[in-house]
């Protein structure tokens, strides 16, 4: 019987409006750099996937100053290398510095508020369980998730990212629930699924564009995830 549920954030109960790959265009744009959003897109996860091996080898939060630059520096060097464009440590700091002048915001998809509600009307334990860092409350605040969720857990309060089995036994211990009664959606394959499986809770991929090959349970609307409770 399941009675806990986990969402993940990002592309999952919300995405980046404008997206990502449009904001770094911009900022490189202003930096001297021409790339097109597309080649972004595509490199983007390389270089997310180089941040998480950085934070699970010593939390980034919690280094120096120092420390921080140079991980900054290498994760948008890696995010134009993949758009086949090599730029120095300096340039990659000035186009992080542009990408934080212009922002990067929320939108919660339109299927979350109605599926929380639909939720929150059984009685389940809510939560979160997100690779996204110190901001994660203020972003739930803003979305209007708060109200719905019986807790939140990040990879910044752990000391680890997804699929690392230490964030997702976080939820379970705040959850109260075993691992067989816990339910987990989230939109990526590797993080999401291979991660909540490994410490044995149920797991659903969230495939918004119906286009995943992976042999799981999977839906393509969040309202959907009703049918597996």
């Amino acid at each position: 019987m399941i009675k806990a549920v986990c969402f993940d954030l990002h592309e999952t109960l919300a995405h980046y409006d404008p997206p990502r790959e449009e904001v770094h265009v911009r900022a490189c744009r202003e930096t001297g750099i021409q790339v097109e959003s597309d080649a972004l897109r595509q490199s983007l996860p390389a270089a997310d996937a180089l941040w998480r091996e950085e934070n699970s080898f010593h939390p980034i939060d919690k280094r120096s100053l120092e420390e921080k630059m140079a991980v900054y520096a290498r994760y948008e060097t890696e995010v134009l290398k993949g758009a086949g464009i090599e730029i120095s440590s300096d340039t990659a700091l000035k186009i992080i510095s542009k990408v934080g002048e212009i922002g990067l915001r929320f939108k919660a998809y339109d299927d979350s508020l109605p599926t929380l509600e639909l939720l929150k009307q059984r009685p389940l334990v809510l939560g979160l369980i997100s690779n996204v860092g110190h901001e994660l409350t203020s972003i739930c605040d803003d979305l209007g998730f708060t109200p719905y969720l019986d807790f939140k857990v990040s990879s910044l309060e752990v000391g680890c990212d997804k699929p690392h089995p230490g964030i997702f036994l976080a939820a379970l211990s705040r959850a109260g629930v075993k691992p067989q009664e816990a339910l987990y959606t989230g939109d990526q394959y590797d993080l999401d699924v291979v991660g909540a499986q490994g410490v044995g809770m149920k797991a659903v991929l969230l495939d918004r564009r119906n286009c995943a090959l992976y042999n799981c349970p999977r839906i393509c609307h969040l309202t959907e995830i009703v049918d597996y409770l």
